[in-house]
């Protein structure tokens, strides 16, 4: 075969015979793989043999897709060190995910954390050896006869990796077998030994030993395979790979902040919220403290609604089956809605059946229930956009495994609001919307954001092609136009339309998905809501789903691990705690209190036994933004001194300065 000129990272080269892409980046150790037309390849492919007119770029280390690939890396060393351990362990899936990686093993006993520590030195071995990932096209036979006491990936083989609707046969399984030709990588000792193999697609590092010192195993956990309780549970090992021992240092330290600041930790030492066993999983109950921050939440999130001009609407917890019949909920969304309860039954004294009895169900969503609001009575174009808004309380029956805190919840608080206008006022309503989310969060200290433009599932949804295609349009069209970063999520959308979310980085830099913005032609057609144009025709509604928090309680949790539960004064429970220095100027400080009352401000007077010292430690502990200290210097000069978060004092400051300063930094919402 002749020579071929390609273009490599946009440099034009002349490619030899048995030139692979290890050659030309010989001199690149950040190098790692290489993406050819968009599709990864491992590094030491061929490139003679590549098509006509390919891109090749060049894949780093430091990159997403050079992580992904370290990271899946990793997952087949730990397969190769469980082996080596446990010969008969036998072998399930190993993916790359965010942040590190796992594999799925079925093995007579679980593993306990000296396991993992074992097994870590054993992956420090095999690192430190240089073996090298070789891949191989093998045939159906072939992969079943290299790969015959492993029952898990013959399962595999069997599947191609997909379900009859197009779905990955298990979480995962996309790296292991797929749509194409069957591939099994060898890892290949120095000397040309194959030490391990693995049904696998790639690609992989070049390399063990570019996996380095930066990984490390952090927990095992029992895991069904193929995600189904009906087959057997097997043990999962989670780890984490980076390209070096400090940026896997900085992540550690991350976890542990991230610890710290976990919400269900905050809420039990804050005394903020519980889950009690006598409720249920996922249902939480707001303690004095919690409510209040809830309630402060609220009221400001109402007052910004009636000043957008919104209208408030209220719907009951519970419907008729039929309502989510018409909706669709019922075809799309049954796994995640409450079983029915079947009411309104009667029976005469012989026990036949008089009246029919019908399904009730817990709602999972408010929008059917607006809508009939919508289409109580005729509407005209001069009522639109309409913008109906909700505090509503919905229910979903998820799986005890992923139920998690306030943030994943069965039973939560929507703050829902669906919007119905023309198509001429569509886009400008969802730029207006979207503005107006991005303004209340920041509100609330949230400042850091990019859109998710999430598309149609072709499998998940209903109405046609068209209407599709120009919601999604338009959604784009107003992201693109906010400045944002516009992050596709293809597949992601609801049945009926697609959405675009806002994504808030909290401080430390964790994504949090917080409000929805969806765009919908279909459920108005469902519930054939209509309205009369100015021309007298009679005409359908477009509808704009939008939830800004996405529920209060998810919100409650992100905001309570942002601040770390020292939350700016205006949402702090308690802003302010006097604490006299001794019980004879307890009077003095509590006329402080009165007059702080007086301004709405929340206020507590510490007059416990307890030492003075102890008082100033219990304050740092609650998180409380102003402390007042009162000592006889403050007395004489009619004041009060005040003690910060951060542990700075202001000494002596005059008791009117003192409640206009306080005042002051609740109103404006800041952060002391």
């Amino acid at each position: 075969m002749s020579d071929r000129t390609l273009i490599i990272d946009g440099v034009e080269q002349t490619i030899g015979d048995g030139t692979t892409g290890t050659d030309v980046f010989a001199d690149r150790r950040d190098v790692v793989a290489l993406k050819v037309d968009g599709e990864l390849k491992d590094l030491d492919i061929e490139l003679l043999g590549l098509p006509d007119g390919a891109s090749v770029e060049s894949v780093t280390l430091d990159s997403p897709e050079g992580l992904s690939i370290l990271r899946h890396s990793a997952a087949h060393v730990l397969a190769q060190a469980v082996q080596q351990v446990n010969p008969d362990a036998r072998l399930g899936i190993g993916p790359p995910i965010t942040d590190g990686f796992y594999y799925d093993f079925d093995v007579e006993q679980p593993f306990t954390p000296e396991d993992l520590r074992a097994l870590e030195k054993t992956m420090v071995r095999i690192v430190k050896e240089g073996q090298g990932f070789r891949r191989r096209v093998v045939t159906e036979d072939e992969a079943r006869a290299e790969l015959a006491d492993q029952p898990y990936k013959l399962e595999l083989i069997g599947l191609k990796g997909a379900t009859s609707d197009g779905t990955e046969a298990a979480e995962g399984a996309s790296v292991e077998v797929g749509a194409g030709e069957l591939t099994i990588y060898d890892n290949v000792r120095r000397g040309g030994e194959v030490a391990w193999k693995d049904l696998c697609r790639g690609p992989h590092l070049p390399t063990t030993k570019l996996i380095g010192n930066g990984f490390a195993l952090m927990r095992s956990a029992a895991a069904y395979w193929r995600g189904s309780e009906k087959n057997p549970q097997l043990q999962r090992i989670y780890g984490t790979a980076w390209p070096s021992k400090d940026e896997l240092r900085a992540y550690t330290e991350r976890l542990a902040e991230a610890e710290r600041r976990d919400h269900r930790r905050l809420g039990s030492e804050m005394d903020l919220f519980s889950f009690p066993d006598e409720i249920g999983s996922g249902l939480a109950v707001f303690h004095p403290k919690g409510g209040i921050v809830r309630m402060e939440m609220e009221e400001y999130s109402r007052r910004r609604h009636v000043e957008e001009g919104y209208s408030f609407v209220n719907t009951p917890h519970i419907t008729k089956g039929r309502l989510f019949e018409v909706s669709g909920h019922l075809s799309w969304y049954r796994d995640g809605m409450y079983p029915p309860m079947h009411l309104d039954e009667e029976r005469d004294g012989e026990g036949n059946v008089r009246k029919p009895g019908q399904d009730y169900y817990l709602k999972p969503m408010n929008c059917p229930m607006h809508n009939l609001i919508f289409r109580s009575r005729g509407r005209s174009y001069r009522e639109l956009p309409l913008r109906l808004f909700e505090f509503g309380t919905v229910y979903r029956n998820e799986k005890s495994g992923v139920v998690h805190g306030l943030t994943r919840a069965r039973g939560f608080t929507q703050d829902d609001a669906h919007i119905y206008c023309t198509r001429a006022q569509m886009k400008d309503e969802l730029t207006t919307t979207l503005n107006f989310v991005l303004g209340l969060l920041k509100d609330y200290g949230l400042t850091d954001f990019y859109l998710e433009l999430s598309t149609k599932d072709p499998e998940k949804s209903v109405g046609s092609d068209e209407v599709w295609e120009e919601a999604t349009r338009t959604l784009q069209e107003v992201g693109e136009a906010s400045g944002l970063e516009l992050v596709p999520d293809p597949g992601g959308a609801a049945f009926y339309g697609p959405k675009i979310s806002v994504q808030a980085r909290d401080a430390i830099g964790r994504t949090w998905q917080m409000s929805t913005i969806q765009l919908d032609f279909n459920l108005p057609e469902l519930f054939e809501l209509e309205y009369t144009a100015a021309d007298g025709s009679r005409q359908r509604p477009v509808m704009i789903h939008r939830a800004l928090f996405g529920s209060i309680e998810r919100f409650f949790a992100v905001l309570l691990e942002h601040y770390a539960g020292a939350f700016p004064a205006w949402l702090a429970p308690v802003q302010v705690l006097g604490v006299p220095v001794a019980d004879v100027f307890d009077d003095y400080l509590q006329s402080v209190a009165d007059q702080l009352r007086a301004q709405g401000v929340r206020v507590e007077l510490d007059t416990s036994d307890d030492r003075f010292g102890k008082k100033i430690r219990n304050a740092a502990k609650e998180k409380v933004p102003f402390v007042l200290i009162a000592g006889g210097e403050d007395v004489e000069a009619g004041a009060v001194s005040f003690r910060f978060r951060d542990g700075s004092q202001r000494n002596q400051v005059p008791v009117a300065e003192a409640v206009e300063l306080i005042t002051g930094a609740i109103a404006r919402r800041e952060q002391v």
